[in-house]
């Protein structure tokens, strides 16, 4: 697994690349929760299966929509891939769709992305294993630039505002979020669900549990960063069963090595550095 940083007139669109080559038989692993997936898969097929127990196929362009969950997923190997991770500007801007009525679906990318997407994706795929991380990650970038529809500049200005709440604690209040925007409740709702793909609180909760994930999941945390995290819980259960919803494994088994993806993906690098990332970890972990 490698994750390819995306340059910078794309970072609005895709969080993050990646490239993943394993040679095995069988491959069953976990997908936390996330806005959204563009995946070309050069080698190997599979299933996804979502928290409400629904499989379905995966095709050489997948695009798996946004989840508010974590989900298992299957495949019989090799299994050779390339792909991005979108974010909310990104996911919407591609689509046009409400991450909340398209989510938690896995389609054929070819029936819900550009057809200038879909091309550059069909193009890779015919060259895949002579291209580059370089070439692979400026011929999709160049395909995004010119496929993604620009958002109203008021939508994209509360998706930032949202991304740098979130990013202020791992349990920012909500209160904070309606000063920030100052819209109403209501208000506020309905474009976290159109472009997030859940309520605010629900949101809250998934970044919360995700970045605790990632904390937990450290050789080096401390004492004290546990017990900072753990102070955003009711208790030890109530973490456990979070972590486990949206990141799909307890914090035990996050690094578990039978779930290579799984802790690729919920490396620190995902959640650290510049603060154009969503829900960055905060620096007070008691924030």
């Amino acid at each position: 697994m490698e994750l390819i940083a995306p340059r910078d007139d794309v970072r609005s669109l895709v969080t993050t690349f990646f490239r993943m080559r394993c040679e095995d038989q069988f491959i069953r692993d976990v997908q936390p929760s996330s806005i959204g997936i563009f995946a070309l898969m050069a080698r190997g097929s599979g299933t996804i299966q979502f928290l409400d127990g629904r499989a379905e196929p995966s095709h050489p362009l997948t695009l798996i929509t946004p989840t508010s969950a974590a989900a298992t997923f299957v495949v019989n190997g090799p299994w050779e891939v390339f792909g991005a991770m979108l974010s909310p500007i990104g996911w919407a801007g591609l689509t046009g769709l409400s991450a909340a009525k398209a989510g938690n679906r896995l389609h054929d990318a070819r029936d819900m992305l550009p057809l200038q997407l879909v091309d550059a994706g069909e193009e890779i795929l015919s060259n895949f294993r002579n291209l580059t991380n370089d070439q692979l990650s400026e011929t999709f970038s160049d395909a995004l630039i010119a496929s993604a529809k620009p958002l109203p500049a008021k939508h994209v200005r509360f998706i930032q505002t949202l991304s740098a709440w979130l990013a202020q604690s791992l349990s920012p209040h909500l209160a904070d979020l309606l000063s920030r925007t100052e819209y109403s409740m209501r208000q506020v709702q309905r474009p976290t669900e159109r472009y997030f793909g859940m309520t605010p609180q629900a949101v809250a909760r998934k970044y919360r549990a995700l970045r605790a994930a990632v904390l937990l999941s450290r050789p080096d945390a401390t004492a004290d960063d546990v017990m900072a995290v753990q102070d955003h819980f009711y208790d030890q259960s109530h973490m456990i069963r979070e972590i486990r919803l949206f990141a799909g494994r307890t914090p035990a088994r996050i690094a578990d090595p039978d779930t290579p993806y799984l802790s690729s993906f919920l490396s620190l690098r995902d959640f650290q550095g510049s603060t154009d990332r969503m829900a960055p970890i905060p620096p007070d972990l008691r924030a």
